[in-house]
C-alpha cells in the first residue's frame, strides 16, 4: 500500500478569526480536547466554526488501543473544577450543541461516572439551551456506574464500536464487543439517542463490517459514523487500505438500508464530526423534557416507595 495520503484526505489548514477564538478559549480554561490529543484532522474546520470536542477526567489514559493517539499512562489525580470550566467555556462560546469525551479512568471505581454527571449537569445550568451529547468509555460494563451518566439525562449518548469483531482484542485491547453492544442496547432501554461508530482501514472484510452495522442496528443504534483509520505513529497499528470517498457513500447508502436513522460517512468522518447536523433528524431539546420528566416521576415514585416501606 502506498503510504502518502491520498488527496481526498488533505485537511485544509486553519486560518479564520472562529479558529483563533476556540483555541483562546480552549487555553484560557485549561481544557482538554480529543481534537488535539487524538490528532483530529478536522480540528481546523471544526474550531473554526467555533466547535470543540471537550475531553474530560484529565488527558492520560489508562488504556492503551492500539489506534489511539492518546497518552496512555497513570492520570493525575481528578480536577473537581473541571465541570465548571467546561460548561463556562461552552456558555462563552455560546454552543447550541456541544460534544464532550472523556478517558478512560479504569484507576477509579465508577470509571469517572460521577465527573461525566457534574459536567452534564453543570453544562445545562450554565447553557440551557445547548444541546449535549457524550461519548462515553464502557464503565467495565457496570450497569451502576453507567446508569449514573444516564440520570444525568445527555441528550445524546454515543459509544463507539471502533471496529469489527474479529479485530477488537488486537485493537481495543481492554473492550469488548459484545459489552460495547450492551451499552448501547442499554442506553437504548432507556429512551436514548444512540451513536456509534467505526473506522475502516485497519484490517477488516465486507461481510464483517455488514455483521458489525447490522448488530448495531440490532441493538437500536440510531446514528452512525464511519471514517478512515489514521495511523497515529508507527507504533500503532498500520493502514491496511486507503478507503475512497466512493466506497464510504456506499457503506453510507447499505447503513440507511438497513434501518439507521442517520449516517455520516466519510474518510475525514470522525464520531463529533458534524454532529449538530446529525442530530438536527432528532429534536434533541424537546426530547430532553420528556426526558427529565420521566426522570423526575421515577425519582419521586422511588421516594414514596421507601417512604412506605420505612412504614412498614
Amino acid at each position: 500500500m502506498e503510504n502518502r495520503k491520498p488527496t481526498w484526505l488533505r485537511a485544509k489548514l486553519p486560518t479564520s478569526a472562529g479558529y483563533k477564538a476556540t483555541r483562546e478559549i480552549v487555553d484560557t480554561h485549561n481544557l482538554h480536547t480529543v481534537c488535539k490529543s487524538a490528532q483530529c484532522p478536522n480540528m481546523g474546520e471544526c474550531w473554526s466554526r467555533g466547535t470543540a470536542t471537550v475531553m474530560i477526567l484529565g488527558n492520560v489514559c489508562t488504556r492503551s488501543c492500539s489506534f489511539c493517539a492518546i497518552q496512555t499512562g497513570r492520570p493525575t489525580e481528578l480536577d473537581l473544577g473541571e465541570p465548571a470550566r467546561v460548561a463556562e467555556s461552552i456558555a462563552k462560546m455560546d454552543l447550541k450543541y456541544t460534544v464532550v469525551t472523556s478517558v478512560a479512568r479504569d484507576d477509579l471505581k465508577d470509571g469517572g461516572a460521577s465527573v461525566w454527571a457534574a459536567t452534564i449537569r453543570a453544562i445545562r445550568y450554565r447553557k440551557p439551551d445547548c444541546a449535549i451529547e457524550v461519548l462515553t468509555a464502557d464503565f467495565r460494563g457496570q450497569q451502576e456506574y453507567l446508569d449514573i451518566v444516564l440520570d444525568a439525562c445527555p441528550d445524546i449518548f454515543n459509544h463507539n464500536m471502533e471496529t469489527v469483531k474479529r479485530l477488537q482484542r488486537p485493537i481495543r485491547k481492554t473492550a469488548r464487543y459484545e459489552r460495547s453492544l450492551w451499552v448501547l442496547k442499554h442506553a437504548k432501554s432507556r429512551g436514548f439517542i444512540t451513536k456509534s461508530g467505526i473506522m475502516l482501514g485497519i484490517g477488516e472484510e465486507e461481510a464483517e463490517i455488514q455483521q458489525t452495522l447490522q448488530d448495531m442496528v440490532d441493538v437500536g443504534v440510531d446514528i452512525l459514523t464511519i471514517g478512515q483509520y489514521l495511523q497515529p505513529t508507527k507504533k500503532h497499528s498500520p493502514i491496511d487500505r486507503w478507503v475512497t470517498p466512493e466506497e464510504f457513500q456506499k457503506w453510507k447508502q447499505y447503513a440507511l438500508e438497513i434501518g439507521f436513522g442517520v449516517c455520516e460517512s466519510g474518510p475525514l468522518v470522525r464520531s463529533s464530526y458534524h454532529a449538530d447536523e446529525q442530530s438536527d433528524v432528532f429534536d434533541v431539546l424537546a426530547r430532553r423534557k420528556e426526558m427529565l420528566a420521566r426522570q423526575e416521576l421515577a425519582n419521586t415514585k422511588s421516594k414514596q416507595v421507601k417512604k412506605e416501606l420505612s412504614e412498614v
